[in-house]
């Protein structure tokens, strides 16, 4: 084999390597977009149980009022209340609670973020993230996470209020 016949040959496999390459993001960008598609439909059915688990527990305890999150902070779902008091020196006393369940955005990760946050009467009782991989999650998990979030919220809250 002269020179000429090798070099014709490390053209062809150098071609060959560009075209696997483009192959391959062409693939990844296929993949890219059937996760964005798998997290949307997550999203939905998980915002969705969270709607209804804010809205029970509104039920219960007149006077919240609720915000439908979605955007660029998640989507879901924020439940919020002020109440203020008189406290033993007839000064007016206020106080703020808020629960706030959002699924994140799809970001580079390639998981489905559950965010929790709970306030009672201006303090912080719980800050949580739960996440799993897109391909890899349980929905039941999920839910669970979120009854358990909304479950507690309403027992310290109840526990706190006079």
């Amino acid at each position: 084999m002269n020179f000429e016949e090798k070099l014709q040959k490390a053209i062809d496999r150098g071609t060959d390597r560009r075209d696997e390459q483009t192959d391959q993001v062409k693939s990844a960008a296929l993949s890219e977009d059937e996760l964005k598609r798998l997290h949307s439909k997550h999203r939905l059915e998980l915002s969705e149980h969270i709607e209804q688990c804010t809205t029970k527990l509104v039920n219960h305890f007149p006077g919240f009022q609720s915000e439908t999150i979605y955007g660029d902070r998640g989507w879901g779902v924020a439940i919020s209340r002020d109440d203020f008091n008189l406290n033993k020196s007839g000064q007016r006393d206020n106080s703020y609670s808020r629960l706030e369940v959002t699924i994140r955005p799809f970001a580079t990760y390639h998981v489905v973020d559950l965010a929790g946050k709970g306030t009672i009467r201006n303090k912080e009782v719980f800050n949580r993230n739960h996440f799993e991989k897109i391909q890899d999650i349980e929905l039941t998990t999920f839910r669970e996470m979120i009854d358990v979030w909304v479950l507690e919220f309403a027992e310290l809250y109840a526990a706190n209020s006079t």
